[in-house]
């Protein structure tokens, strides 16, 4: 810990107020006359990602590293910026271990936010050690010259920080009794990977916003177990559209960040190479657990293909219908929480192709089954749909002939068992849609086939996959092929 400091400090070197005093983001006080520049600062909160860079930098002399160097991932400046401002009610990190910074910026984040927001802020750690780990690196950091210790109203070493503001800084047990009581306005998450998902559960019930300072929540960890609460948590964010914010070494090493080359070979020669895929490199943690090979959904999902994030109401159509091609399209509709996903996929092409994607929140029947009409009038083709408690109900709206299934027993499981061995063979292949890739990758075997909640993308992706390899798909097909070539020959004549 202490080396992760003297890094960061290495890095930036000694700040000071100055600029920001001619800013006007601090401002000098009058009540006081001070020994040192912090005993006599009332502190503006920042309107700006650069007021806020300058303003942590200023204060504890720390820099940010922000520059993106895997294509996928975010910075660590981003991470913090979108926290503090609160851009989303709740945010996912995901890092490297020990590389990627997370404890440390976490501990720059509460306490940046107790001092110049006056917002309550909790630290829950997988253990108690790394709640009070977080809190350790926010004690240093008062002690620096440009640290405004004239705002403590208690001993900043202590589990608990009282400010003059009437706000505080709390260190909590990892446990569902610590979680009780007040709720802040921010609750930070330290490597929840490590702790119980009651106990994530319980706590993410704690943040209330309060005046102009509104409730956000990090859930920060290393991905290290399959089925673990990390991987619940980032199957939340994809069906709840959580940002994740994800980042390893190479965003945070040398000369952009403070981690240098020699210390990440000494570290790839102290850990096992399956440590150092999952844990460092950002791997996926072993897959015995999971439904679907990550090696077969990685080859699926292809951004050369197109990037989306698939967000509510979001209607992704990557390609237009052509005249003579062949489609299907699966949905599965929202119930209470869940999603209503429509997929459509071109099949008379190897392989098969995702063209059209929409995922509607829960909506009135008549909306929904309105935009399945739309897709199979659009995309005309066999078509099957969940009917499991529904059938009727949907069935009084439908416009188009959509196949009906009920989803259970054997039936189901052989479904989803045809599809997932599509996607394993190469046989569907799709652009990249974010919410669709990560429910996919994440599935568990229990999701799909034991008592976890099968992933909305999943279940409409392998209803589709059944108009075209179900009982009396191609009777249908050849049927509607027919009925749409007579009534062009129809339109020809007249």
């Amino acid at each position: 810990m202490d080396g992760l400091a003297s890094a960061f400090d290495a890095l930036v070197g000694p700040a000071s107020s100055e600029g920001l005093l001619r800013e006007g983001i601090i401002v000098a006080g009058d009540a006081l006359a001070p020994q040192s520049a912090s005993d006599h600062l009332e502190i503006r909160p920042p309107k700006t990602d650069d007021e806020l860079r300058a303003l942590v930098l200023s204060l504890w002399g720390v820099r940010i590293p922000d520059v993106q160097i895997c294509p996928n991932h975010c910075t660590p400046w981003r991470a913090f910026s979108d926290a503090f401002f609160a851009r989303s009610p709740v945010t996912v990190w995901k890092a490297s271990r020990g590389f990627g910074g997370k404890t440390y910026l976490l501990a720059v984040l509460g306490l940046t936010e107790s001092v110049v927001l006056a917002a309550d802020v909790n630290v829950l750690g997988g253990s108690g050690e790394q709640a009070a780990r977080v809190h350790e690196y926010m004690h240093q950091w008062w002690g620096r010259v440009s640290a405004p210790r004239n705002m403590l109203a208690s001993d900043p070493s202590k589990r608990e920080t009282r400010l003059r503001t009437g706000n505080y800084v709390r260190a909590l047990m990892g446990s569902s009794r610590s979680v009780r009581g007040p709720h802040p306005q921010r609750l930070r998450c330290d490597e929840i990977d490590e702790m119980d998902l009651a106990v994530f559960d319980a706590a993410l019930g704690q943040p209330m916003g309060r005046g102009n300072v509104p409730a956000q929540t990090v859930a920060s960890s290393t991905h290290q177990y399959a089925d673990g609460t990390m991987t619940e948590v980032l199957k939340r964010a994809a069906a709840r559209n959580w940002p994740v914010h994800e980042w390893c070494y190479r965003e945070t090493m040398e000369p952009h960040g403070w981690l240098s080359a020699a210390e990440i070979e000494s570290k790839k020669l102290q850990v096992t190479e399956s440590m150092w895929k999952s844990e460092y490199d950002m791997q996926e943690p072993s897959p015995e657990s999971r439904a679907i090979q990550p090696a077969a959904v990685a080859a699926m999902f292809r951004r050369e293909l197109g990037n989306y994030e698939g967000a509510p109401r979001q209607y992704i159509e990557h390609e237009t219908p052509e005249d003579g091609a062949r489609y299907v399209t699966g949905t599965d509709w929202a119930r209470k929480q869940d999603w209503t996903i429509i997929i459509t996929l071109r099949v008379d092409t190897k392989p098969a192709r995702l063209v059209a994607f929409e995922r509607l929140g829960r909506e009135s029947w008549p909306t929904m089954v309105a935009r399945l009409d739309e897709r199979m009038k659009r995309y005309p083709g066999a078509g099957a749909h969940d009917a499991t408690g529904v059938g009727d109900v949907v069935a009084g709206y439908l416009q188009t002939h959509v196949n009906p299934v009920l989803m259970v027993g054997r039936d189901r499981a052989d479904m989803l068992t045809e599809y997932i061995a599509a996607v394993e063979r190469g046989d569907i292949v799709s652009p990249l849609i974010r919410c669709m890739e990560s429910e996919h990758r994440l599935a568990s075997v229990d999701d799909v086939y034991g008592s976890g909640h099968l992933p909305d993308t999943v279940a409409a992706g392998a209803l589709a996959w059944h108009a075209l390899t179900g009982p009396g798909a191609n009777l249908l097909a050849f049927m509607r092929s027919k009925i749409a070539a007579t009534e062009a020959a129809k339109g020809q004549a007249e």
